[in-house]
């Protein structure tokens, strides 16, 4: 679930934390750093029953109209395809989801009036408007619709965007990744897919996992070493200046050039100028691609980049 790029913001934000705080212990935010990360999945997790809370809500408003004395005809006999949906109903379904939402003790309970909000916005919807129509029924026309009301309702719905923001400090940061992780999940579904099909793993490899660790601890390990890398680099800067989110994208960058032999250089700049795009100022990433650039040649010019394997420098 979590790609690399994502695990270094997730060490960007937490060596941020640590310099903002002057905390001199690193074990406590090696924690937070792990805390983060975990917490991208429970955001996931906490998605996926947002989905089936709404499922369960129309259920019960179903069965309640049923049972009204002066039901109307169609509340008598509603139509039941949307309940009955099959994607839906995998999650549903999925015990594994639910004793997860148990363990982490995450619940729609006492918030359910986001659930609501939604559930009535899907019912006004035209998609499943027309999809209640169409007599037809099938598993394709079920993935589509869960994916047109997740992509076009759930997903943008600025309530829920200001619930999840109050709700956990590092959720709103974890969102698109989280979101479009779901659109791929429900995009490849298929109607044999197995029980485990919504429980990716959050890292790829025990790698990735120790990747995050790792990059934390060396980077804040050798801070004073890598300033001085830095220092010389910026004629037209005193390191003072450089923007607090430059200078630590600059210290990750670094770090990975001298104590990861295995990670190419072109994917250390590729990766840490698509992150100052996004999480710094407009002219970061030239800034950044050009003090990384004056490095690699000197690392070059002397033997002093630490990389091993063919197509690392």
């Amino acid at each position: 679930m979590l790609t690399r790029r994502q695990i270094r913001v997730k060490v960007m934000q937490s060596v941020y934390a640590f310099i903002q705080s002057e905390n001199t212990d690193m074990e406590k935010e090696e924690k937070f750093l792990k805390v983060s990360m975990d917490s991208m999945y429970h955001l996931y997790l906490y998605l996926l029953g947002l989905i089936v809370e709404i499922q369960k809500l129309a259920e019960e408003q179903m069965t309640l109209s049923s049972k009204k004395y002066l039901a109307t005809r169609e509340e008598k006999n509603p139509n039941t395809k949307f309940i009955n949906n099959s994607v839906i109903k995998k999650l549903v379904e999925d015990g594994d989801l639910r004793e997860k939402l148990s363990n982490y003790r995450l619940s729609w309970e006492l918030d359910d009036e986001y659930v609501k909000i939604l559930w009535n916005e899907i019912r006004e919807s035209d998609v499943y408007k027309v999809y209640l129509e169409n007599k037809e029924e099938s598993f394709e026309e079920d993935r589509d619709l869960v994916i047109s009301i997740y992509q076009d309702i759930i997903a943008p719905n600025d309530k829920l965007y200001e619930f999840l923001e109050d709700k956990r400090l590092t959720w709103i940061d974890d969102l698109p990744l989280v979101n479009t992780m779901i659109l791929k999940l429900l995009r490849k579904v298929k109607p044999k897919s197995g029980d485990d099909y919504f429980h990716p793993s959050l890292f790829k490899d025990e790698d990735d996992k120790l990747f995050a660790m790792d990059l934390f601890r060396k980077t804040i390990l050798n801070d004073e070493k890598i300033m001085m890398e830095i220092e010389g680099k910026t004629p037209n800067w005193d390191t003072e200046r450089i923007a607090e989110i430059d200078s630590i994208l600059l210290k990750l960058a670094i770090c990975e050039f001298l104590k990861f032999p295995s990670i190419p250089v072109k994917v250390t700049i590729n990766e840490y100028l698509e992150i100052a795009k996004e999480y710094s100022t407009p002219k970061s990433s030239i800034f950044i691609n050009g003090i990384l650039d004056k490095l690699v040649k000197e690392y070059q010019s002397n033997n002093s980049l630490n990389k091993s394997g063919r197509g690392l420098l």
